[in-house]
């Protein structure tokens, strides 16, 4: 099953996507996300979220300087301070 991942700013939902994978830059170090990843919530830091819209495809990355993602059964939520 697809990963249904959000990407909101503070001006509005920059993308919303039914993908297989989003490598995200937290604070901690990145991580991965795919479909019935456990819940958690990571703040984030400054870097790149990478984007796989299938398995081993080459990935879309969107710039971000921070903010906090939250993992649950509904999927990825990203909410970005600013896109970079």
């Amino acid at each position: 099953m697809p990963l249904h991942f959000e990407l909101v700013t503070p001006e509005r939902l920059y993308r919303a996507d039914d993908v297989y994978m989003v490598v995200v830059p937290g604070t901690e170090g990145d991580f991965g996300v795919l479909d019935g990843h456990s819940p958690m919530v990571s703040t984030l830091r400054a870097g790149e979220v990478a984007i796989y819209k299938s398995q081993g495809a080459t990935p879309e990355t969107i710039a971000l300087d921070g903010g906090v993602a939250e993992v649950s059964e509904k999927g990825l939520t990203i909410l970005a301070e600013k896109l970079g």
